[in-house]
Formats: C-alpha cells, structure tokens, sequence
C-alpha cells in the first residue's frame, strides 16, 4: 500500500523571503543611483570636469608626500645648501657692512658682534639670529638688518637715550628711562645730569619722572634722588637741602606739588632749614642745623 508524503511549506516560504530581499535590495539600489545622479546633475559641473578634479587631488597629494620624503631625506636643505655655495663663488658673499644711527655708543661693538659673519654666503646669512645679537646689546633699541647684493650687510640702529645716572658704591653708570644699563661714565662727564642711587633706584625711575614732572619748574634745581628702602623718594636739591617725599606716587606727586606752592610763597629753597620733611600729610617738619643748640642756649640765658 503506497504512503502518501506530505511535503512541507516550509522551503517554499524560505525562497520566496529570499527573492523578495533581493528585489528590495535591487529597488534600493537603483534608488540611491538615483539620488547619486540627481545630485551629480545638480552641480555646475560635468562629470568629465568632477574626475579631472579627483584626479588633481589625487596628484597633490602625491606630489605632498614625495616632497615630505624628500625634505625628511634634507633634500631642500641640500640644494639650498648648494645653491649658497655657488652664489659665494660667484661673489656673493658679505665683506662689508653699513652701519646707521650709531652716535653714543662705540661703533667697534657693532662690528665686533658682527664680524663672524664675514665671507658668509649672502643666502645663508642669518639676519634673525644677527638682529637678536644686537638687540642684546644696552645701548640697542631696536636694530634692523638686511641684505644689500652683492656683498653688503645694512645695519640700522635705534640707539636708547641716557636719562639719569646710576651711583653704584664703585662707579656711576649711565642708564635709559627704563632703568637699563648703558656705560659707565667718568665723573666730569655725569656734571649737570640727574644722578640717582639707593636700592631699586633704577628699577622706580618711570615712577620718579612722573613725581618730578608734577612739578616741572622745580626740576632744573634738582641735583640727585635717594631711593629710602625701596619705599619712597628722598629729593636733593643743589641749594643741599633734602625733600623728603612720602610712599607712594600720587602721595609724593601731591607733596611735591605743595612743596613748589609753598617754596613760592615762602623761599623754601635756598633758606635755613636742611632737610623739608612731607612724609606726614598736611604736615612740613623743617629742620635746621644747630637750632637745637641755639635752643638750649636761649634757655639757660634766660635763667
């Protein structure tokens, strides 16, 4: 008796879900060629024109990675190099130098600082490195160098201005509105320039301008200022008498104000008191020499 086999379904339902997935991927598929040149379509340009662009991005960045091999080889280092060394055959080399704006300090500084770069290539001179040597000089300001074919160096200084003179306990050194150190000077030389001395004196000389220049008619009799613990000013004039400011620059710009209203009603300078003491506000301490002792003398004669 023959069996009658019942075949499943299942198989059946397997292949048609496969077809179906392979037609929804074909659907998407033309979908999204769609969408890619509808795009395409929509820019100014023709496909010819968009690969011609590819391709040149393509060739930059091989042309970007055969000159980063070659510079990590010193290729450029090297033709620059040789490029430098012929120019120095030809002649261009630096054997002379030009030199403005020197009037205070010593010329031969500049040369000397200089120098070591004679017979250099003209390529090959560092003008950075020559400019910063020279701006580390006291004297430099500001320095500006430059090239001149076939063989010239132009150097062009700013020069610092001296202000003050600083009194050291060994010398007296010539010094810029900035405190900084220019040369030391002979004792006849510093006559008739401002002299200051104390600690921090040089590093407090903007402050000590802006006090004097309160008061600017006072300043042709200003000999020397005293730096009192790196505090206050004291003020010497060249009558010998001393004007003893308080801390702080507006305390002492005002007290130096007062002090020129006051020497113009009563002939402060050039009078019997030594030292003008303003340390206290709205206080004058005068003090004279051998007041104390006439003092005491008075008192017993009239006993």
């Amino acid at each position: 008796m023959a069996r009658k086999v019942k075949r499943k379904a299942q198989g059946v339902r397997r292949a048609a879900n496969s077809r179906s997935r392979a037609s929804k991927a074909r659907a998407a598929q033309r979908q999204s060629k769609g969408v890619v040149n509808t795009a395409l379509s929509a820019l100014p340009i023709s496909q010819k024109q968009l690969q011609g662009g590819f391709l040149a991005l393509i060739l930059a960045g091989a042309a970007a990675l055969a000159w980063w091999v070659a510079s990590a080889a010193g290729v450029p280092a090297l033709l620059h190099q040789q490029l430098a060394a012929t120019a120095g055959s030809a002649g261009f080399q630096m054997r002379t130098i030009d030199l403005t704006g020197v009037e205070r300090m010593n010329r031969l500084k500049i040369y000397e600082e200089v120098m070591e770069y004679r017979g250099t290539p003209m390529p090959l001179l560092d003008l950075a490195a020559i400019r910063a040597d020279l701006n580390r000089m006291p004297w430099v300001a500001e320095a500006r160098v430059s090239r001149q074919l076939p063989d010239k160096l132009v150097i062009d200084i700013e020069e610092r201005t001296p202000h003050a003179v600083l009194v050291k306990p060994d010398r007296l050194v010539l010094i810029d509105r900035n405190g900084i150190e220019l040369d030391p000077i002979a004792e006849d030389d510093a006559q008739g320039m401002l002299r200051i001395s104390g600690a921090g004196a040089a590093d407090s000389i903007d402050s000590l301008d802006r006090v004097l220049a309160a008061a600017p008619a006072l300043q042709p009799q200003i000999k020397s200022a005293h730096r009192i613990g790196e505090r206050r000013w004291n003020i010497v004039f060249k009558t010998g008498q001393i004007l003893a400011l308080p801390q702080g620059e507006e305390e002492a710009s005002e007290a130096f104000i007062d002090f020129a209203r006051m020497d113009g009603l009563y002939r402060l300078l050039g009078g019997k008191a030594t030292v003008i003491d303003l340390r206290v506000p709205d206080r004058y301490v005068l003090r004279e020499p051998g007041r104390a002792n006439r003092f005491v003398g008075n008192q017993e004669s009239s006993e």
